[in-house]
């Protein structure tokens, strides 16, 4: 047995989206079967060196399949501007649970940036419109990329309009994506009045506000992933359809978690958690619904449910550098 070490490049080519889609679908609903399990996030500050490392393990049971990883990642700010790191850099250790077997080690940057793709998108799949052809996205960093990879897997795009003050940031995702949709750059406004809008900044103060959007816009929050974060205003989450991807997380570091604590926002104002509509319990969009919200701040149950996605594909098309890691040949 050989433990498979697949770069960012071998994660991108073998992170099939609507296969990652489908995975990170499955990890919801184990996670509200209570088929999953995820232990809080653990942090290792280091003030010395502006930095703190965090771990994220977890296993799932889909049913026919189960898998079992750890995400090791860090935030180190200064990284860019003295060593020409970046500030964040992961690694995923994917084993069998059956064994404990390190199936796989791979970069869990790219990784990350697949699931949370995939997680807009089957929050997107199940709150917006069934006719949604337009996406509005604000913020054109690398998260930007893969929200539009993963909604127009699960609906016919057509229309793009990306916001972001970087103008350079703007264009080069314009030269991405311009021959095969209609990209264009526009104000948040005209980003929020699409069929569908994706945040994605690390802002503290909101950006987006009720007036920003259509009447029935279905809003992906990507970008708070901390205390003090949030891109919408609190007259909009007040007036929206709210689903979360996790309690504990979301009013600790998530889109609401600013509001939440302020006591502006309550559970009364939260609709539910994305797996409760996965499943069925509750209903996603409906007749009633306007704007809706979905408030993701990541679980590690989708890194492992990307992970799977990711072995399974660079295993069968021979793809990745496999290597005896544990000192168990063939043959033994």
């Amino acid at each position: 047995m050989q433990t498979l070490l697949l770069d960012s490049e071998d994660v991108d080519e073998n992170a099939l989206m609507e296969d990652v889609i489908w995975a990170v679908e499955d990890a919801f609903a184990a996670y509200e079967y209570g088929n999953a399990q995820m232990p809080a996030k653990s942090y290792i500050d280091l003030p010395q060196y502006n930095g703190d490392f965090r771990s994220m393990p977890a296993y799932m049971d889909a049913g026919e399949w189960d898998a079992a990883g750890l995400k090791w990642v860090n935030v180190h700010p200064d990284n860019p501007g003295e060593y020409e790191l970046p500030t964040v850099m992961g690694t995923m250790i994917y084993s069998d649970p059956e064994t404990a077997f390190p199936l796989a080690i791979m970069d869990g940057t790219e990784l990350t940036m697949k699931r949370t793709g995939a997680a807009a998108a089957v929050a997107t799949d199940y709150l917006a419109v069934e006719d949604a052809t337009s996406l509005g996205i604000v913020g054109a960093g690398v998260q930007s990329y893969t929200q539009l990879d993963a909604i127009a897997a699960v609906r016919p795009i057509e229309e793009v309009v990306v916001s972001d003050l970087d103008d350079g940031r703007v264009q080069r995702f314009i030269d991405a994506y311009g021959d095969d949709f209609d990209v264009r750059s526009g104000s948040i406004s005209e980003a929020g009045h699409c069929d569908v809008l994706s945040t994605v900044t690390p802002v503290t103060d909101p950006i987006v506000g009720l007036e920003d959007v259509g009447e029935h816009t279905h809003i992906n929050a990507m970008g708070a992933d901390a205390e003090g974060k949030h891109e919408l205003t609190d007259d909009l989450l007040k007036a929206a359809r709210i689903v979360i991807d996790d309690h504990k997380q979301c009013t600790h570091s998530g889109e609401i978690n600013v509001p939440y604590n302020a006591g502006v926002l309550t559970d009364e104002d939260i609709y539910g958690e994305i797996g409760q509509i996965v499943v069925g319990d509750k209903s996603g969009r409906d007749a009633d619904t306007g704007v809706s919200v979905f408030d993701s701040t990541g679980l590690a149950i989708q890194d492992v449910a990307a992970a799977h996605v990711v072995y399974e594909q660079a295993s069968s098309a021979d793809n990745g550098s496999p290597f005896d890691l544990v000192g168990v040949h063939d043959g033994n």
